[in-house]
C-alpha cells in the first residue's frame, strides 16, 4: 500500500506530484482518494483561484483544487472526506464567506458513485477523530479484496457504526442530566448542557472513543459539544456559549422527575449501605 500525502511525503514539487499525474491519467488504479479541506467555488469571481496544488505543464496556471477533484474522481475506487470541512463545508462555508466554500458531497453531487460504485464516504469532525478515519480506511481496503460488504452510511454519508448514536448516548455525565443535576459554571462534573452543550442531539463517537488512546471526548474532560461532526455546524449552532434552544424544554421537563427519581435514589442507597443485621455480632 502506497501513501501520498503533500504534507508528509519527502519527496517535493514534480517529484510528488508525478504519482497525481498519473492517477489523473488512469495509469495508478486501483486508488482510494482522500480529500481534507472544503472546496472553493472557483466560479464565483472574474479572476484568480482559491485553492490549488502544483502547476499544469501545459497553460504554467496552476491547477485549482477543483480541478484535481475533477481529474482524480472518475478513476478512484473510492472517495473519502476526512473532517468537516471536506463533508459539509465546515467554518470556512459560513453564511456570508466569499470563497463559497462547500463540501465535497454538495460539489460533486450526493447521488454521486465511484467506478466500484461506492458513494462518497463521509468521516466528519473538526478535526477529524483519526481513529475514526483509520478505521472507515481500513473498512474500504477490506470491502476492495472482498472481505467486506459494502460499506453502511446513513443519509449524510457517514459510516453508521460511528455516528449512529449521540454524544450524550455516550457521555459520562449522561447520568446527571436524567436527575436533573445541571451545571452552573465550567469545572463541575455534572451535565453540562445548561452551559451551551449539543450532545443530547449531535451524532459523534468521541464521548466513548475519546480523542487519543481512548482519553478525552469534549464533555467528558468538560468541554461542551459544539456540533462538529453534524451538516449544519458552525452556522446552525451559534452561539457555541448559549443554551439550546431545544435543551430549554427538555431540561425543564426533566427538573421534577429527575429530582423525584434522584431522591428515590438516595433513599435505596441509604438502605445499601447499610450491613444486614444478620451478619452482625449477637450481643446475646
Amino acid at each position: 500500500m502506497n501513501f501520498h500525502n503533500p504534507f508528509l511525503s519527502t519527496e517535493v514539487g514534480e517529484d510528488f506530484l508525478c504519482r497525481f499525474h498519473l492517477a489523473a491519467e488512469g495509469k495508478l488504479e486501483p486508488f482510494i482518494l482522500v480529500i481534507e479541506g472544503s472546496i472553493p467555488n472557483e466560479n464565483n469571481k472574474p479572476e484568480g483561484y482559491w485553492a490549488s496544488l502544483g502547476t499544469d505543464a501545459t497553460t504554467g496556471q496552476p491547477i485549482t483544487t477543483c480541478e484535481w477533484i475533477d481529474r482524480l474522481a472518475p478513476y478512484a475506487w473510492a472517495v473519502i472526506a476526512v473532517g468537516t470541512c471536506a463533508t459539509y463545508g465546515g467554518i470556512h462555508a459560513m453564511a456570508g464567506n466569499p470563497t463559497g466554500c462547500m463540501g465535497l458531497p454538495d460539489y460533486l453531487g450526493w447521488q454521486w458513485r465511484s467506478k466500484a460504485a461506492v458513494p462518497i464516504v463521509c468521516v466528519p469532525g473538526c478535526p477529524v477523530q483519526p481513529d475514526n478515519f483509520m478505521e472507515t480506511l481500513l473498512y474500504l481496503l477490506y470491502m476492495a479484496t472482498g472481505h467486506a460488504p459494502i460499506i453502511p452510511l446513513d443519509e449524510q454519508l457517514r459510516p453508521t457504526w460511528l455516528f449512529g448514536s449521540t454524544v450524550h448516548e455516550g457521555c459520562d455525565r449522561g447520568g446527571y442530566y436524567e436527575q436533573a443535576q445541571f451545571a452552573e459554571q465550567y469545572g463541575s462534573p455534572l451535565c453540562i448542557v445548561k452551559l451551551g452543550c449539543w450532545g443530547p442531539v449531535v451524532q459523534c463517537n468521541v464521548g466513548k472513543r475519546g480523542w487519543m488512546s481512548g482519553i478525552g471526548g469534549c464533555p467528558n474532560v468538560g468541554g461542551i459539544c459544539i456540533g462538529c461532526t453534524m451538516p449544519g455546524f458552525p452556522d446552525k449552532f451559534m452561539p457555541f456559549m448559549d443554551q439550546p434552544p431545544g435543551s430549554l424544554l427538555s431540561s425543564a421537563a426533566i427538573q421534577t422527575y429527575g429530582r423525584a427519581i434522584h431522591a428515590l435514589r438516595k433513599f435505596t442507597q441509604a438502605s445499601l449501605n447499610k450491613v444486614p443485621s444478620w451478619r452482625q455480632q449477637s450481643t446475646s
